[in-house]
């Protein structure tokens, strides 16, 4: 069991200053667009993965006064996990200041993770607490490009195992210096003997993934057929195909060869496009309706049912791994969906020890909920609880008294 039990935040975007309690079970943050709503959830959800779901480039988190006036950003989480505590903080200092870019402040930041005060890298830190988001951008999983499906993979196999983590870094890694080695052999400034290293470094990690990934499938696959079908309530047959570069076979051996197989024959694509053709960076799944692929002939709304889908196997695939529920965050996902799946998707989700959710019309959930269910409005960067609008002050309060630890998170020093 976990759950997050305080959030503070510190110029993180348009939230400068800001202090929550929060409880197991369901909140609802509702209010207007553009106040602050999607902003908590990225705060959680980066404690959880060390990186924004939003943000291209870090610097972005860092609201534009604080950047202005050199100041830090923080976020700080409480966690309650298995009957202790973890206060987990990340802090971006502004590392570097050059002027502006176009309209826009030109600095770069440096981030720092600090889990119960010992400094931690990213790798270490996620796996720790894990958490499933689900967005109205999911329906870019199904008919968007391969790229989103491979993130959602690698997010999944990385909050579920650490190992995987660090070998999808090492893989990332050799491409990058195999491309390297390419653009340099077609300039004839390097010897092609140097790529049967790279060539043995890709092939070695890039298996590995490759096999991983399908193992996860083979778990997941179910999972989404049995969500889907309680989902959509129709009679459908629903295949979650997994589409890698290289051949599949019946041991992680024979992936590797398959895998040496299928680089020498693209070396000629490669030398005419200095990249790699092949491996985990290329690889794709499908998922198919009754034989139809549905990123090609998905209706927004069977688009929709299936990214909901994927969620709601993601969360179970990493409880039954990990022994316990994520944190369950709902970014204006229940728009553009009919009371009846709305109602079946909250009822599956809310088995979780703690349910995060925004939205802009407040009706959407609240006769499912009623009374069972925190409500907070969130307007202009504040959060008021429904019931206690008028505590906001004290609670700024608190948050100078009680944040001075974090406050000093990124220290040159240290």
């Amino acid at each position: 069991m976990a759950y997050l039990s305080r959030l503070r935040l510190t110029n993180f975007r348009n939230l400068t200053h800001l202090d929550l309690g929060l409880s197991p079970g369901v909140t609802v943050y509702y209010g207007p667009n553009a106040q602050g709503k999607t902003t908590l959830l990225e705060a959680v959800y980066l404690l959880c993965i060390a990186r924004s779901f939003r943000a291209e480039n870090e610097r972005e988190v860092v609201s534009f006064d604080a950047a202005i006036a050199g100041e830090q950003a923080l976020v700080d989480g409480t966690v309650q996990k298995n009957g202790q505590q973890l206060r987990v903080i990340i802090g971006y200092q502004l590392t570097q200041r050059s002027g502006r870019e176009g309209n826009d402040l030109a600095y770069n930041v440096r981030k720092e993770i600090r889990v119960n005060r010992l400094k931690h890298t990213a790798g270490e830190l996620i796996g720790q607490v894990n958490a499933v988001l689900f967005s109205a951008a999911d329906i870019e999983l199904v008919q968007g490009p391969p790229s989103g499906r491979r993130r959602f993979l690698d997010i999944l196999l990385s909050q579920a195992d650490p190992v995987y983590l660090k070998g999808l870094q090492r893989y990332h890694r050799v491409v990058q210096q195999r491309n390297q080695l390419l653009r340099l052999l077609r300039e004839n400034q390097a010897d092609a003997d140097e790529l049967a290293f790279w060539d043995d470094e890709l092939v070695r990690e890039g298996a590995w993934i490759t096999w991983r990934r399908y193992e996860a499938m083979r778990e997941l696959t179910p999972a989404c057929v049995r969500q889907h079908e309680d989902l959509s309530g129709l009679e459908e047959t629903l295949e979650v195909e997994y589409r890698p570069s290289v051949l599949l076979a019946g041991d992680l051996t024979e992936v590797e060869n398959n895998f040496r197989e299928a680089l020498a024959a693209a070396s000629y694509r490669e030398r005419a496009r200095p990249v790699t053709a092949v491996g985990p960076h290329r690889d794709d799944f499908n998922l198919l309706i009754d034989g139809a692929d549905m990123g090609v002939f998905a209706s927004r709304g069977q688009a929709r049912t299936l990214a909901l889908t994927l969620r709601l196997a993601e969360a179970e695939f990493l409880e039954s791994v990990r022994g316990e529920g994520p944190v369950v965050l709902f970014d204006d996902a229940l728009s553009e969906m009919d009371s009846s799946r709305r109602h079946r998707l909250l009822e599956k989700a809310t088995r979780y020890e703690q349910v995060l959710i925004t939205t802009t019309d407040l009706e959407q959930v609240n006769g499912f909920f009623g009374s069972e269910a925190n409500y907070c409005h969130v307007l202009g960067g504040q959060v008021w609880p429904s019931d206690q609008g008028g505590n906001v002050a004290d609670r700024q309060a608190s948050y100078q008294n009680d944040g001075q630890e974090a406050n000093g998170v990124i220290d040159e020093s240290a």
